[in-house]
């Protein structure tokens, strides 16, 4: 941001410039002389930032497109009479055409992954039900869209207690420094979807993200059905719409049937009735941790070389009565091997791990920050992600 420097004026009684003119060659006022001054008047004028800065205070808003976007949007294929407009919905963000936007303030604005109807959008909902939801087509996308102040906020699925752990977002949070807020429990409620008027006997093959199609394989066994793997739940609902053919299903949410035009062929079809994904809301700046409820922290460390020393890490919380609800170790990527001397046959190799530990208190609670100051004795990396309210509600 480039400065334009002006001059300073400085303006003072007549009686002090005479009383202080005998010491004009060492020219050296002090404390008290200066509150004699009248006005010290400095204006600063900042220069207008570039186009490829982000507008964060403009007054209009304008649409997350790219200059040419009214060439480049790619078309979606148009429903044959079960949803007639799938092409006014938000065009996913993508890593390579995110521009800068103004944000009015007048409402929050999440990014998620996926399309309308997807269940990180739905998260987003019911973390902020008057929010305006952004798609975008990745991840990585999600946690540009907020570094680059396109939104203010961004959910993320991290854990499913089905599924387990989505690897990718934990490697996410370490490369980017974006913070943890808050987090959101999710009940998943697959529906098999199909056009209007089909029967589910009728289905040949169904399409879904590859978890989805997982956690309801006991129902898509008794259809006997072929299953497709696609991106995104939500986008195997579009497909579906939008290529009308009868022999093709979904397995996607009730929210994705009533935007895409389908009909709930059945609903609850997952094995386990009990599916539930947790989801992170990631923001610019982290939040004041407090105590007048529950709160969860969130941290990633790497320990130094030795027996027990993972033992000792997790002591630190023990000793201190601090519950641990998730412990997650992922190898690290710049250091994936370290070679040991064992003996003199040969060397064995070890992973070197990154720890990422969720735990049951307040970073203003200062059991924990004697537990953090006591793991840093012995860890060569640490870092807080973010401290933030639990979510009890399902």
């Amino acid at each position: 941001m480039a400065l334009k420097a002006v001059p300073i004026w400085v303006c003072f009684s007549q009686s002090d410039f005479v009383q202080n003119k005998k010491q004009l060659p060492n020219f050296r006022v002090s404390l008290a002389k200066l509150r004699k001054w009248e006005c010290l008047a400095l204006k600063l004028k900042l220069a207008q930032p570039e186009r490829s800065q982000i507008h964060v205070d403009d007054d209009e808003k304008k649409p997350l497109t790219s200059t040419n976007s009214k060439t480049e949007e790619t078309q979606i294929t148009e429903s044959k009479g079960f949803h007639k407009d799938l092409n006014s919905l938000p065009k996913p963000l993508s890593a390579t055409d995110l521009v800068s936007s103004g944000n009015d303030g007048s409402k929050v604005r999440v990014a998620y992954q996926g399309l309308p109807g997807a269940y990180s959008e739905a998260a987003a909902l019911k973390a902020y039900p008057k929010c305006e939801t952004v798609p975008c087509d990745q991840f990585e996308s999600v946690f540009k869209a907020v570094e680059l102040w396109l939104v203010d906020k961004a959910v993320l699925p991290i854990e499913n207690s089905v599924g387990g752990s989505i690897h990718r977002n934990y490697d996410l949070l370490l490369r980017h420094r974006l913070h943890i807020v808050g987090e959101v429990q999710l009940t998943v409620n697959h529906c098999l979807l199909g056009v209007p008027g089909v029967r589910k006997e009728e289905l040949k093959r169904v399409l879904s993200h590859p978890q989805a199609l997982d956690q309801c394989e006991i129902a898509l066994n008794k259809l006997g059905v072929v299953r497709v793997s696609a991106e995104d739940t939500a986008l195997a609902a579009q497909i579906v719409a939008s290529e009308g053919i009868r022999e093709t299903g979904a397995v996607a949410s009730s929210r994705a049937a009533e935007i895409y035009g389908l009909d709930i062929l059945a609903q609850t079809i997952q094995d386990d009735l009990g599916n539930v994904t947790r989801f992170l809301i990631l923001a610019r700046e982290p939040i004041i941790p407090g105590t007048d409820k529950p709160h969860k922290t969130s941290i990633v460390f790497t320990l130094e070389e030795g027996p027990g020393v993972l033992f000792k890490a997790l002591a630190v919380f023990a000793l201190r009565e601090i519950n641990l609800s998730k412990i997650e170790s992922r190898p690290q990527r710049k250091r994936p091997l370290r070679i040991v001397d064992d003996s003199n046959k040969g060397s064995a190799k070890y992973f070197d791990y990154l720890f990422y530990i969720d735990f049951e208190a307040s970073m203003a609670e200062p059991r924990a920050q004697y537990a953090l100051a006591h793991l840093q004795e012995f860890s060569r990396f640490l870092r807080v992600l973010g401290c933030y309210p639990m979510d009890t509600t399902l």
